[in-house]
């Protein structure tokens, strides 16, 4: 079962238009039919004007699905302990009159005891056996302290079960403490009760308060179990619809930013070019003067003293001035071989 779903059903949906921009784009949505807002709690865009809208912090408490399964059952409980208590009121009060005028209910009851056997006898009951009616004669038979003593305990028993129940129904979380620990101060005198006589009346009284406080400490998570009041609270706050969009708001990617090689150089357009992070490539040495050792023994090998090089044959005398026109001066020619 969809229990949001049922709770909106039953009681509305919730819509909030929140002032923060960004959360307004993922809570709200444009349509032909006009605005829609999302339900903060089953989730469904409602068309229309919002049911709350403000600030995230004026957003309305909405209780969804596992909340409101538990919110129900705790209200089953709350009328169980609104009727102890107007079942031990009236007895107090029962108790208190019949203390206050014992005598003159003694004599009405003496007077009236005769015909009610009679009627009772037709009916075929034995009266002599009647439980209630032995009750009432042991009651004759206790003292007006003792009686109003009686009085007074079964007031304060439903002065306790209003506290549980107004703190159920409310869903405090002082009330669950509250009815856990006053209902498990009296189990173990129901298990005595068990222990000395099994009837049904006790028994679904037993079996109701021992579910009450195993719902309690598991689900509410009472006395640190499970986590305690903080896991509880995460919890709460993981099922939240505007908690996840709020997350996913602060989780979002920002704008694309500059390259990896680029990160140094990010937001600093406006500031003034610096000498030594202009653009420009650093400077370069200087050339190497010329150095004619070297360039003469450029692509030489090491060789014998007085032996020639290879690929150069005798010239006759003369061979080097009998050059051709157009042909290359002899510092053309040193030049040309150096840069070979």
């Amino acid at each position: 079962m969809d229990w949001s779903l049922l709770g909106c059903g039953a009681s509305g949906h919730v819509t909030f238009a929140p002032d923060e921009p960004g959360l307004r784009e993922r809570l709200g949505v444009s349509t032909r039919e006009g605005a829609a807002w999302r339900c903060l709690r089953c989730g469904t865009f409602v068309i229309g004007e919002p049911t709350v809208s403000g600030p995230v912090s004026a957003a309305p408490r909405v209780r969804q699905d596992k909340e409101l399964r538990s919110a129900l059952i705790l209200r089953v409980f709350a009328v169980e302990r609104f009727l102890r208590a107007i079942i031990f009121g009236g007895l107090a009060i029962a108790v208190w009159r019949f203390a206050a005028s014992r005598m003159s209910i003694e004599q009405a009851y003496d007077h009236a005891l005769p015909g009610l056997r009679a009627f009772l006898g037709q009916l075929g009951f034995n009266v002599n056996h009647s439980k209630l009616l032995g009750l009432i004669q042991h009651a004759f038979t206790l003292n007006t302290r003792t009686l109003t003593w009686l009085a007074l305990a079964a007031a304060g028993y439903a002065v306790i079960e209003i506290i549980e129940a107004v703190g159920l129904w409310l869903l405090k979380r002082w009330g669950e403490y509250f009815a856990m620990i006053a209902t498990s101060v009296g189990i173990p005198y129901e298990v005595y009760d068990l222990t000395a006589k099994v009837t049904v009346l006790r028994l679904a009284a037993f079996v109701i308060n021992v579910a009450l406080v195993v719902y309690l400490v598991v689900t509410k998570r009472l006395f640190g179990a499970r986590g305690g009041k903080k896991a509880y609270e995460a919890r709460l706050r993981s099922a939240s619809i505007l908690q996840a969009e709020i997350g996913a708001l602060a989780a979002a990617p920002a704008a694309p930013g500059p390259y990896p090689g680029q990160a140094g150089q990010a937001g600093r357009a406006d500031e003034p070019d610096r000498p030594e992070e202009t653009a420009t490539a650093p400077e370069q040495p200087a050339a190497a003067p010329e150095q004619p050792a070297a360039a003469e023994t450029a692509g030489k090998t090491d060789r014998p003293h007085g032996t020639r090089a290879a690929g150069i044959t005798d010239q006759p005398p003369g061979a080097e001035t009998a050059r051709g026109p157009g042909q290359p001066t002899d510092a053309a020619a040193t030049s040309s071989s150096a840069a070979e």
